[in-house]
């Protein structure tokens, strides 16, 4: 299966089931609140996901590669665990590197938001 391939079906099911042995083991991944190294790291960002944000889902909106750089276009929708439930959305767009074994070896997340507009939409505003 092409790599793309197994990026969309993660993306379909995310942030469950994900499919890590596709990430090189050193992986380096940044997004406007994170940044570090390693696979298991970045396993363990997405369990976090799992396990604290309510009704995740993964909206993907495009998907091409050039050669061994691979952009997607998202929104990520959920509702954060307050007594409200407020629904939340991240739009954005992530750029990935693969290395010469075909492994992701870089994850850039953007977003086409800052940080306080995502806390502000916990309390009713919209960006």
């Amino acid at each position: 299966m092409e790599i793309t391939e197994v990026l969309r079906e993660d993306y379909q099911r995310f942030p469950r089931d994900q499919t890590y042995s596709i990430y090189a083991e050193d992986v380096y991944f940044k997004d406007p609140l994170n940044e570090f190294r390693g696979r298991d790291r970045y396993q363990q960002m997405i369990g976090f996901i799992q396990t604290w944000f309510l009704n995740c889902r993964m909206e993907l909106h495009d998907l091409h590669q050039d050669g061994n750089f691979i952009r997607t276009d998202w929104t990520l929708h959920w509702n954060t665990p307050l007594p409200w439930k407020p629904a939340i959305a991240i739009s954005g767009w992530s750029e990935l590197t693969l290395n010469d074994q075909g492994l992701v070896a870089s994850h850039i997340d953007y977003w086409h938001c800052t940080p306080l507009d995502v806390l502000k939409q916990h309390f009713g505003f919209r960006w």
